[in-house]
């Protein structure tokens, strides 16, 4: 029996399920929007339930290789004082690890196999998912169908729009600023560190040596507005007023910074979700992951992490369903299983989303008091509670 999947995006949440898939026994065709599969020259973290569900996506994967284990970084306020202090993690607890994005997209890519057939260049014009026939998308001239069609084509899904157009994107009330800085430009060692003001955060995560950072570090920037519309070399230099009298080593990682280095974006978040993450239609449905059915603010850094448990729980509900029933029932099982746990992690990125917000003397002094009761559970120091499928 063939089996076939159409995954719309070849971002992280399209490249991990299409793989999951073809390892499954699907035949798998991934559309992408952009005439190359690549990546931000950005870093990211991922947090130990995202390396749990890596492992389970490909145990042997490449990615092992580049990803950078963190200590537990505490939180400080500006001036260096700890908010929050660090914490020992227990000798059975897994460390989260910092990644170069385009190294872990390109173990991705490696991990696809031969049952994936990838094609660039495809911007999505039409879905269809009815009753009887099966689902299917098209560009204007080439329509492509499977047993199963899957949305990973990000927040501005054009998939999710059609099945699910109650979910709205909406600003988070927040800009962004990531950048790699490579290690050959570091004035020196650079730990991790992460850190709170009034409006503004700063997080920074050494990255392995051979990574595509060359042994850099990657660093994170926010403030709460809209974004910025200068030209890069003015928003650096912005950045840099902005967190001058910050603690060190902040001022000498944006010092070490080029224009061109800053990926700069609004932080946008769907509100409200997807009333569902699996439509049954014809001989087996629609299912969104990723960005396409949860979209967040980035502070707790789950977006990747709960891409990759969506790729690896929808790969083990339709692993030995037949397209008919089975398959129905498997879309609407991978449902009740994500919608649940994602929308749980949504509420408490809303949460720190209000505290990375606060601003002035009393708003902030409740944030300080708060901060240390709300940091296990809201900045990722404790085991998020996700295992793999079985």
């Amino acid at each position: 029996m063939t089996r076939t999947a159409v995954v719309v995006g070849a971002g992280l949440a399209g490249l991990a399920t299409a793989g999951a898939l073809a390892r499954a026994g699907w035949r798998v065709t991934l559309l992408e929007r952009a005439e190359r599969v690549a990546a931000d020259p950005t870093g990211l973290v991922l947090w130990p339930n995202g390396l749990r569900a890596l492992r389970a996506l490909d145990p042997g994967g490449a990615w092992t290789s580049i990803a950078a284990p963190l200590p537990d970084l505490g939180v400080r306020r500006p001036d260096g004082q700890w908010l929050v202090t660090p914490r020992p993690r227990p000798d059975d607890a897994e460390a989260p690890a910092a990644v170069h994005r385009q190294d872990l997209l390109e173990a991705l890519v490696a991990g696809l196999g031969g049952d994936v057939e990838v094609r660039t260049g495809v911007v999505v014009r039409s879905v269809s998912a009815g009753p009887s026939a099966r689902p299917a998308v098209g560009d204007g001239h080439t329509r492509w169908e499977g047993d199963l069609l899957v949305a990973a084509d990000g927040i501005d899904s054009a998939v999710r729009r059609h099945i699910a157009p109650e979910a709205a994107v909406a600003a988070s009330g927040f800009a962004a600023w990531q950048a790699v800085v490579p290690g050959f430009r570091l004035p020196g060692p650079v730990d991790g560190f992460e850190t709170l003001g009034a409006g503004y955060r700063f997080v920074a995560a050494p990255l392995a040596e051979h990574s595509a950072g060359r042994g850099g570090v990657c660093w994170s920037a926010t403030a709460a507005g809209a974004p910025r519309p200068e030209p890069p070399a003015q928003q650096l230099a912005l950045l840099c007023r902005w967190f001058a009298e910050w603690h060190e080593p902040v001022a000498r990682l944006l010092d070490a910074t080029r224009p061109q280095d800053v990926v700069h974006r609004e932080v946008r978040e769907l509100r409200p979700l997807p009333r569902a993450y699996g439509f049954p239609a014809g001989p087996g449905g629609v299912v969104l992951v990723g960005d396409a059915a949860h979209a967040m603010p980035h502070h707790l850094g789950q977006g990747a992490c709960l891409a990759f448990e969506d790729a690896v729980t929808l790969a083990a509900a339709v692993a030995d369903a037949a397209p008919g029933d089975a398959l129905r029932c498997a879309v609407e099982g991978y449902s009740r299983t994500r919608r649940p746990r994602t929308a749980g992690i949504v509420r408490q990125t809303r949460r720190m989303s209000a505290a990375v917000q606060a601003r002035g003397r009393l708003a902030l002094r409740a944030r300080d008091a708060a901060l240390a009761n709300l940091a296990p559970r809201l900045l990722g120091r404790n085991e998020t509670p996700w295992q793999p499928p079985a």
